[in-house]
C-alpha cells in the first residue's frame, strides 16, 4: 500500500487517518472527517484524498489509469467539504481513502500510509437542481395546445389482467430508471403513466403509440382538477431532437402528494409552461405544451370504468418507447452543470 508516486517520500511518523466519516451528502458534494493520533499532527500540511467510482463487475478493466483521482488539499479543520473538485455524479457509488501529508522545503511530500477504503453513495437531485432543469425545460416548451383527454396505451393482456385481478382498477407501480440519472422519482415514486400530447392538425391524441395497441382514454378533468397538485419531475432526451418532460399529478393529501411535496418543484395548475387546468365560462379547459412530449404520472389507482378502452388504428412504434431510456449526458438543452 506504500505510495509509488515520484517525489513523495514515505515515513511512518505521520498519523494514518482512521474511522472515516462521510456526512452532508448531496448529488455533487460531501463532507469528510476522520480520527488520527495526535503525535506528529502538527507536521501535517496537506491531505491526499483518493476518490473513485465504485467498479462494477462489468466495468472495463483496461480503462485509462492516468486520470487523476487524487485531491491534494491543504490541511483544514475537519470535517472538510468536498465540492467542485471532481464532477461528482448523483446517485452513484464511490470509494474514498485518505493520507496525511507534510510538504517539505524542496516541494516533495512526506506521507502517511493510506487509510482504509470506505464506500458511500451520492444523493439524488435536490429541489434546487430540479428547478434548474425546470427552467431549462420552460425555454423550449413552446406554445400551448388544447387537450381534452389523458390516455394510456398497453397490450390487451394488461387490461384483461386489470379486470380479472385488480377489480378493474389500474394500480400504481414504481417508476423505472428512464430520464435523468439524479431524478428523485426513479425507482421510488409509484404511479400510473399517461400521455396527453395531441396532434397539431386534429387536436386529438396521435393514432400511433410505442406502448401497445390498446388505449385507455379518460376525460382530463377526472385526473387533473383543483383537487390535485401538479409537480415537475424531470426533463430529458434520448439522443434525439425532441425532448421529454415528466410531470406528476397527485390528489391533494395523498401519499404520492406527500412524496412529491418534499422532493419536487410544485407547479401552479392554472399557470405553467407545460400543462394547465383553468375554468372558462364554468367549464374546465386544458392545455399542454406543443414542443415537448409530456409523460404524466398519476399517483393513485384509476378505475377503467372512468374511461374507455379501444384498439388504436395506427402503428405500435417501439423505437419511441422511453422504458428505462438513458438520458443523453452531452445534450446542452436538458443537462445542468451538476452530475449526469
Amino acid at each position: 500500500n506504500k505510495s509509488q508516486d515520484s517525489g513523495i517520500a514515505e515515513m511512518e511518523e505521520l498519523p494514518v487517518p482512521h474511522n472515516i466519516k462521510i456526512s452532508n451528502i448531496t448529488c455533487d458534494s460531501f463532507k469528510i472527517s476522520w480520527d488520527m493520533d495526535s503525535k506528529s499532527k502538527d507536521r501535517i500540511t496537506h491531505y491526499f484524498i483518493d476518490l473513485n467510482k465504485k467498479e462494477n463487475k462489468n466495468s472495463n478493466k483496461f480503462k485509462h489509469k492516468d486520470v487523476p483521482t487524487k485531491l491534494v488539499a491543504k490541511a483544514v479543520p475537519l470535517p472538510m467539504t468536498v465540492r467542485g473538485h471532481w464532477f461528482l455524479s448523483p446517485r452513484t457509488e464511490y470509494t474514498v481513502a485518505v493520507q496525511t501529508a507534510s510538504k517539505q522545503v524542496d516541494g516533495d511530500y512526506v506521507v502517511s500510509e493510506w487509510s482504509e477504503i470506505i464506500e458511500f453513495c451520492t444523493a439524488d437531485y435536490s429541489k434546487v437542481h430540479l428547478t434548474q432543469l425546470l427552467e431549462k425545460a420552460e425555454v423550449i416548451a413552446g406554445r400551448m395546445l388544447k387537450l381534452s383527454v389523458f390516455y394510456r396505451n398497453q397490450h390487451k393482456e394488461y387490461f384483461d389482467y386489470i379486470r380479472e385481478h385488480h377489480g378493474n382498477a389500474m394500480q400504481p407501480s414504481v417508476k423505472d430508471n428512464s430520464g435523468s440519472h439524479g431524478s428523485p422519482i426513479s425507482g421510488k415514486l409509484e404511479g400510473i403513466f399517461f400521455s396527453c400530447n395531441t396532434e397539431f392538425n386534429t387536436g386529438k391524441p396521435p393514432q400511433d403509440s410505442p406502448y401497445g395497441r390498446y388505449r385507455f382514454e379518460i376525460a382530463a378533468e377526472k385526473l387533473f382538477n383543483p383537487n390535485t397538485n401538479l409537480y415537475f419531475g424531470d426533463f430529458y432526451c434520448m439522443y434525439t431532437a425532441y425532448h421529454y418532460v415528466i410531470l406528476v399529478i397527485a390528489p391533494v393529501g395523498s401519499p404520492g402528494d406527500e412524496f412529491c411535496k418534499q422532493r419536487l418543484p410544485q407547479l401552479n395548475i392554472k399557470d405553467n409552461k407545460f400543462l394547465t387546468c383553468d375554468e372558462e365560462d364554468g367549464v374546465m379547459v386544458y392545455h399542454h405544451a406543443q414542443d415537448v412530449i409530456l409523460e404524466v404520472i398519476y399517483t393513485d389507482p384509476v378505475d377503467l370504468s372512468l374511461g374507455t378502452v379501444a384498439e388504436i388504428t395506427g402503428h405500435q412504434l417501439m423505437s419511441l418507447s422511453t422504458a428505462n431510456a438513458k438520458k443523453d449526458p452531452s445534450c446542452k438543452t436538458c443537462n445542468i452543470s451538476v452530475g449526469r
